[in-house]
């Protein structure tokens, strides 16, 4: 990954830089789905909260002293009170990662101490997702409506879309996702992460052992919204627009799937299948640009049918059968060598 800008293109290392950013928001799902079995089809809502704080700061520089232009184009006269905060970077950054923080923190103190959990929980997340999704674009002259936020140019006073600026944002996200990964590992390795995989594998027996289920559960689900966040700032840096179609259902069970191809349960799964399910869904649409969706369609079912733990979990197979073939291998040379079995 860090000799990627030796080989790719401008265009091939933004895109890269893209799948980077949304391997950080893999994660945070692979924490709340994979480690503790809490199905979110709604996070959609905490990335694109987070990319639309960090458009708010970049549209603001773009426009000066003016007002956004879909602002004046919707007949407002002055700038909303909520917006004049984002004029500040660090402001922006910090309600980028807070904002998805706390909606999860309110959703799930309020569900999971009520034990609202499986299908119901699920159901309520996209119940979110469209609630929010409709005020984004009811709400047309505060956020862009259907078009979103776009035409940013500079970020900190510096050309967003030069080459070294671009440059500089894939090495940041590349770092940052490496920084996500090892404080995750060690979160799974630890005390926390056990106790989060026991909650997975028998809430009941948790609760009997003298844990809150309740606490971890809203811990792991306000941590994976923070990294979505985390993600939807360093997504909208290197891609240049946000809008509600990026934050709806169908973007909330791609994230899902994401995680699925790759291997539940597995941190570098996560990162695995958000790579290469974004680079097979850039591949197949521009190769096939009119039936490039029945070939995504068919790799889905394809992983989902036939490699139920995801491509991380293929391999894992591969090496437990080598391992026994090899020791079935040793016993039996052992036994035909053995003077005592030679008779």
């Amino acid at each position: 990954m860090a000799l990627a800008p030796i080989f790719l293109s401008e265009f091939r290392l933004n895109l890269l830089g893209k799948f980077l950013a949304l391997a950080i928001l893999a994660i945070g799902m692979d924490l709340i789905w994979g480690y503790t079995g809490i199905l979110s089809l709604g996070h959609g809502v905490f990335f694109g909260l987070g990319a639309y704080c960090m458009a708010m700061y970049l549209k603001l520089e773009a426009s000066g002293d003016r007002l956004p232009d879909f602002m004046s184009w919707s007949g407002l006269e002055e700038m909303p009170w909520f917006w004049v905060p984002f004029g500040n970077p660090l402001f922006a950054i910090l309600a980028a990662i807070l904002l998805p923080m706390a909606l999860a923190g309110l959703l799930g103190y309020f569900t999971f101490r009520n034990r609202i959990k499986g299908v119901f929980f699920s159901i309520l997340s996209q119940a979110v997702v469209i609630v929010v999704v409709t005020l984004f674009i009811g709400q047309q002259a505060f956020t862009g409506g259907t078009n979103g936020i776009t035409n940013f140019k500079t970020v900190f006073g510096f050309p967003l879309f030069s080459p070294p600026v671009q440059m500089f944002l894939y090495y940041l996200t590349l770092l940052v996702l490496i920084g996500v990964f090892i404080l995750c590992r060690k979160l799974i390795a630890g005390r926390t992460g056990k106790i989060l995989v026991a909650i997975r594998d028998g809430e009941n027996r948790v609760r009997f052992s003298g844990y809150n289920p309740t606490t971890y559960k809203v811990f792991v689900y306000v941590l994976s919204a923070g990294l979505a966040g985390l993600a939807g700032i360093l997504f909208v840096l290197q891609v240049g627009i946000i809008s509600p179609a990026m934050m709806g259902i169908i973007p909330s069970v791609e994230m899902v799937l994401w995680v699925a191809i790759g291997g539940r349960g597995t941190l570098i799964g996560a990162i695995i299948g958000t790579v290469l399910t974004n680079g097979a869904k850039s591949f197949f649409s521009e190769s096939f640009p009119d039936i490039w969706l029945y070939f995504l369609g068919a790799l889905f079912v394809t992983v989902v049918l036939f490699l139920p733990n995801g491509i991380v979990g293929l391999f894992a197979n591969l090496k437990e059968n080598l391992y026994r073939k090899k020791a079935v291998k040793e016993v039996y040379e052992h036994h035909s060598l053995h003077p005592e079995h030679n008779g």
